[in-house]
């Protein structure tokens, strides 16, 4: 079987998309050797990249965020004929805009069968932040065209794969058919608790050998609430001056707060970007607790990759990512404050975090390691396959 993925959410820096695209290009290579991977994303020159089983098509493509190095993919032309060229048997498109009608599309051109993954619930994410302009009776009217946009869109494909269940239920609600929950996983191979290099590293960090290490990964966005997590640790820090030490990885509209809130209360270190899973891996185990602030994720990769690295997650309630945190969440903030965010961290972090984080390791070993995941995405596709009709 040739699978075909097309996708806008792919850059240098960008994070669980392309996370979970190259390693189902890796599970092909190493557990799936009769299935081949084609891959088409927006980038800075028209060029494709050859292995013996994947071929990665890169379409010159207009820069649209500088921090993120995110591009619109507009060559729609292009894309077709690379489909057109590939003929894939079957074609999974990541996109909720142009990339995902033209896949539909394409796919009912050549006559195969297309999926649609709902990576990110874009619809709360976007009219959260303009609710404040448009008023409750607008910001009303604008969630029941966005919902009759979504129908329209994901009832066009075979199916829509969603990566939470409680997601899955809320589409369904929306009038959504044959919604399909699937997992994203973690590559065990490289997020385990396994090698000792947390003293070295909190070192190289200025972190103190009391100080708790608070961790955060990803983008430095309004939706991922990352202006709560600056909050709490200010607040954590005016509490008591020295305890936590905050450790943030990642780049975007917010950097300036990180840099300020830097100056202001110090104990902060910033990495606009880790390039290198390995490295990744050893701030997951250098850390005593993973901060995820984010009230809008419909999975939650970097909370999996942290569990599985031992160290444990806390966060705020209510998120489509609570499914996938492998210990208690009693701490947790039940409200998306400052301050509530700030009590879940000081609770949290008197636990004792090492019998819990190792726990959390071997459950996410166990349920979430991607060749398990894959094998039951990949059900699913053989099945959207056989269940096609073509005429």
């Amino acid at each position: 079987m040739k699978i075909c993925d097309l996708t806008q959410f792919y850059s240098p820096f960008s994070g669980g998309v392309k996370r979970y695209l190259h390693e189902k290009i890796a599970y092909i290579k190493n557990c799936s050797p009769e299935d081949e991977h084609v891959l088409i994303v927006p980038g800075p020159k028209t060029e494709v990249r050859t292995n013996p089983q994947s071929r990665l098509y890169s379409i010159h493509s207009p820069l649209v965020s500088r921090s993120s190095r995110y591009r619109a993919l507009v060559n729609l032309r292009a894309v077709e004929e690379i489909l057109e060229r590939e003929r894939p048997d079957l074609i999974e498109s990541s996109d909720p805009y142009q990339i995902g009608w033209k896949a539909i599309a394409a796919g009912r051109a050549l006559k195969v069968p297309v999926v649609g993954f709902y990576h990110s619930h874009f619809p709360e994410a976007y009219l959260k932040g303009t609710a404040r302009f448009l008023g409750k009776r607008g910001t009303l009217r604008a969630m029941k065209l966005t919902r009759a946009y979504v129908r329209k869109l994901y009832n066009r494909f075979q199916a829509t794969l969603v990566p939470s269940e409680r997601l899955a239920e809320l589409l369904s609600e929306w009038g959504v058919h044959n919604v399909r929950p699937v997992r994203l996983g973690v590559n065990t191979e490289v997020f385990n608790p396994t090698p000792d290099d947390t003293p070295a590293t909190r070192h190289s960090l200025g972190v103190e050998g009391d100080q708790k290490l608070l961790l955060y990964v990803g983008r430095l966005a309004k939706e991922k609430n990352t202006q709560t997590l600056f909050g709490a640790f200010e607040l954590l820090r005016l509490r008591d001056r020295n305890q936590f030490h905050l450790l943030v990885i990642g780049d975007g509209p917010q950097r300036h707060r990180v840099q300020k809130l830097r100056r202001r209360v110090g104990n902060i270190s910033w990495i606009s970007y880790c390039t290198d899973s390995a490295d990744l891996a050893r701030f997951y185990r250098a850390a005593d607790l993973f901060v995820h602030p984010g009230v809008q994720e419909t999975f939650g990769l970097v909370a999996l990759e942290s569990q599985a690295c031992g160290t444990p997650v806390v966060g705020i309630r209510g998120s489509y990512m609570d499914r996938i945190i492998c210990h208690d969440q009693e701490s947790w903030a039940h409200e998306n404050t400052p301050e509530e965010l700030a009590r879940a961290i000081e609770g949290s972090s008197a636990k004792k975090l090492t019998t819990l984080g190792m726990s959390a390791a071997q459950t996410a070993e166990n349920l979430y390691s991607w060749p398990r995941v894959f094998e039951e995405l990949f059900c699913i596709y053989r099945e959207v396959r056989s269940n096609y009709r073509r005429f």
